[in-house]
């Protein structure tokens, strides 16, 4: 296969993802499932790219699936975990809301084709490490994606695991979480995200033409701090807790660093 037909390739395995969780989302109406399934949507990709690709270098495809699914399951259990029982998330409430009865087709394509279109672009890393047979060994490029990758699970998942142990006490309600990871940033679990990606890309960058999937974690950074993460969720943050004024004074937003008022 060329290799625009394997890239291809894992667009239709992540629209014919898509059009199943879609209908599933019907059946529950409930649209935001569609959370869940977006780290486990790239162990897909890795995994079609990893059995489309028997020429690559072996040790370089799996440890690029391994990666992957280490972090897209964990991701698609944690969101399953806290979403359970919780019904349908406000964001896509009010998308219902606003668009009455075409909600059922139009979310198709406002949420699920769109999500879809973004994973497999985001995912061309995961698919152009694969490609190669040459450089056949591990390069310093690798490794420093392993390192960089490793620096960015432990953010997401201790950070995630820190939040899910602070929510847990009723004596928090209402608080702002400060120790920790999120002593350091106010969002540890998305930077450890973005970071994860940057990892993906340096494995990538192995290869002579890696360097054209650097619009992968640049995407998905923007999309962390811009669109969809930090932002999105500070403005709700700011209208529910008092605290969260002071919070953002004393604690850099994205990147770790060390609090600006000592005595928090």
């Amino acid at each position: 296969m060329t290799v625009i037909e394997i890239l291809l390739s894992g667009f239709l395995a992540i629209l014919v993802y898509m059009i199943v969780i879609w209908l599933v989302s019907l059946v529950l109406k409930n649209s935001s499932i569609v959370d869940i399934f977006w780290g486990p949507g790239f162990a897909l990709a890795a995994l079609v790219y990893y059995l489309l690709t028997p020429e690559g270098f072996a040790t370089r495809k799996l440890l690029i699936l391994v990666l992957v699914a280490i972090w897209g399951l964990r991701l698609g259990i944690h969101i399953g975990i806290r979403n359970h029982g919780k019904g349908e998330d406000y964001r896509y409430q009010a998308w219902r809301k606003n668009n009455g009865a075409r909600w059922w087709w139009f979310s198709f394509f406002q949420v699920f084709l769109l999500q879809g279109i973004l994973m497999w672009l985001i995912a061309m890393p995961l698919g152009v490490a694969q490609l190669s047979p040459d450089p056949a060994y591990l390069t310093i490029f690798d490794i420093l994606g392993v390192v960089v990758w490793v620096i960015g699970f432990i953010f997401e998942a201790v950070g995630d695991w820190q939040l899910t142990q602070f929510k847990a006490n009723p004596a928090n309600k209402g608080k702002v979480m400060r120790t920790g990871l999120w002593r350091y940033t106010r969002h540890p679990n998305y930077f450890g995200d973005a970071a994860l990606w940057w990892g993906y890309f340096l494995i990538a960058l192995s290869l002579p033409f890696g360097f054209v999937t650097i619009f992968s974690p640049v995407m998905m950074t923007m999309l962390l701090m811009r669109v969809s993460g930090v932002a999105l969720l500070e403005r709700n943050l700011k209208k529910t807790k008092p605290e969260y004024a002071d919070y953002i004074e004393n604690t850099n937003a994205f990147f770790p660093g060390l609090p600006r008022n000592r005595g928090n």
